[in-house]
């Protein structure tokens, strides 16, 4: 790239830092210091606000730079990701998204303890959510690498170092003083760029094959050196049954692991009503369906315009396609268009990052704060300890992500995020799901359920070639794969429900159907409900 790309790109990056710290400084001279106030923004955001904050939240790194970049290397098999991630708010609408609302407070744990002993069930949802943070953090961690990398040129692997520590420092301090209410409006701000972005670019590739999409597909289908196979199943997963079979548990663990996110479930807690935590969805529905269906013209128009083994060139997994095909819309490299595109781009993607990763940094700051550090030390957990404790957590896990991103900063964002899905689908969704439809689940149930799920998803995790025997893992000098999936979901879902199903009906504790019918009705009418 050349110092005009780099300038301009860097001021426009500086800009952004510059406006959500004004933000965050603003914020956190009104805070009260009140757990509500952190953890939920004092519950005060409309419907049409909370649904651009769920829609910044969603449309992460791995949408923005890893989905495109996987159609343009893949084609059709890259769109799973983008078909995949939009069908899944479906399932939050009908089942999760108004029901989480009446039930809990601040986070994921809140609504199982509901009806069950609060102790131990805090202790596993708790540790879950961490967990799905913290796979989640890495992806942004690993886009904000090959983001910055790109734009010093592509090889600068000490520029990708230092920008990984510097986004986890960012997120430490927008969550540590501003909380909920900052990471909100940061996110507002954030989807309102990235939505302007992507329809800019969506915009510019359609008149540049004058609106006929079937010239797109035949141009990406002759530039990615695969002809036709390029427009049609099995180029990434069909060839043998192993890669087929991971097809299936990638899309199992998208479309059920969204319900589960904690950065996610703890959106529908900024807004007032159940009734607002709908409309909030429905909102955001419309933000994402588009931006989906957006990012999939991104993808085949980089494949047409870039050509696949350029693509591939600059980054092997694809995540700097977005970028390269905004310098080529604008006129190439060199020209005054490319470079002002280009450096647009770049710095919405990295507003996207920086969005992003404080709200899941928040969302598992609280899981440490309100859920493991409340239930290990209940007589002394007040509120502003709380608020405190979490705040020390926010700069734990900010590290914990910093270490991880560094050593996996070869592997594709949408696909590291593929794995937060499938964790989040094993542990959290089944445990959800039990505690707000089954009556007699018990407390052993949930916490089997919990665990059951988590400890099969992280284990087939470092047992799969993601992480050793082949030249794209984690480790490639090593081989100690034993699992030929790359995506546990298809294994670790299913034991998910199962022990949850078991842990139950081997329970001396009888359910408590008082706890349950008080649950249940809260949960359909909000009656009860913070």
């Amino acid at each position: 790239m050349t110092r005009d790309h780099q300038t301009l790109a860097l001021v426009l990056f500086s800009v952004f830092i510059a406006v959500t710290l004004g933000i965050t400084t603003w914020v956190s001279r009104k805070r009260h210091g009140s757990a509500e106030e952190f953890y939920a923004g004092g519950r005060l955001f409309s419907p049409l606000e909370n649904g651009f904050a769920i829609a910044g939240d969603y449309m992460s790194a791995a949408s923005f730079l890893g989905i495109s970049g996987l159609i343009a290397l893949y084609g059709y098999d890259g769109m799973l990701y983008s078909v995949g991630f939009l069908v899944a708010w479906l399932v939050v609408l009908l089942l999760v998204a108004e029901l989480v609302r009446n039930c809990g407070r601040f986070t994921l744990a809140d609504v199982v303890a509901a009806r069950m002993a609060e102790r131990p069930v805090r202790i596993a949802a708790g540790t879950s959510s961490v967990a799905v943070s913290v796979l989640y953090l890495v992806a942004q961690m690993v886009g904000a690498g090959s983001l910055v990398a790109l734009l010093l040129g592509g090889s600068s692997e000490a520029a990708r170092s230092w920008t990984v520590i510097g986004v986890g420092a960012l997120m430490v301090i927008y969550v540590s003083l501003g909380g909920m209410r900052a990471t909100t409006w940061i996110q507002i701000v954030k989807a309102v760029l990235l939505m302007a972005g992507t329809i800019a670019l969506t915009v510019l590739v359609l008149l540049r094959f004058h609106g006929d999409v079937n010239s797109l597909l035949a141009t990406a289908a002759e530039r990615s050196g695969h002809g036709r196979g390029f427009l049609a199943p099995g180029l990434r997963y069909g060839g043998d049954w192993t890669s087929r079979l991971d097809f299936i548990s990638l899309g199992l663990a998208l479309v059920l692991g969204t319900a589960g996110l904690p950065h996610i479930l703890s959106r529908f807690y900024t807004v007032p009503t159940a009734r607002a935590a709908r409309r909030s969805v429905v909102w955001s529905i419309g933000l994402i369906g588009s931006f989906y269906l957006m990012t999939i013209v991104l993808g085949f128009g980089a494949a047409a315009l870039i050509g696949s083994d350029a693509v591939r060139a600059s980054n092997a997994s694809g995540n700097t396609a977005v970028p390269l095909l905004a310098l080529d819309l604008g006129g190439g490299a060199g020209s005054t268009g490319g470079t002002v595109l280009f450096a647009v781009v770049a710095a919405v993607a990295f507003a996207t990052i920086l969005a992003v990763v404080a709200g899941i940094t928040l969302a598992s700051s609280a899981s440490v704060a309100h859920d493991l550090y409340a239930s290990l030390r209940r007589r002394h957990a007040k509120q502003y300890s709380e608020v405190t404790v979490a705040r020390v957590a926010a700069a734990g896990i900010g590290a914990a992500a910093i270490g991880l991103g560094l050593l996996a900063r070869d592997l594709n964002v949408a696909f590291l995020v593929g794995l937060a899905f499938a964790v989040a689908a094993s542990a959290n969704l089944p445990v959800l799901l039990y505690s707000l439809f089954w009556r007699k689940f018990t407390t052993r149930g949930a916490v089997w359920s919990v665990y059951g799920g988590l400890l099969p998803a992280v284990l087939l995790v470092v047992v799969s070639p993601v992480v050793s025997g082949s030249p794209e893992s984690l480790f490639p000098g090593v081989d100690f794969h034993l699992f030929p999936l790359q995506n546990p979901g298809a294994v670790s879902i299913p034991l998910g429900f199962l022990a949850g199903w078991l842990g139950t009906v081997t329970s001396t504790e009888p359910p408590d159907e008082a706890r349950h019918a008080e649950t249940e009705v809260r949960a359909l009418t909000g009656a009860g409900a913070v």
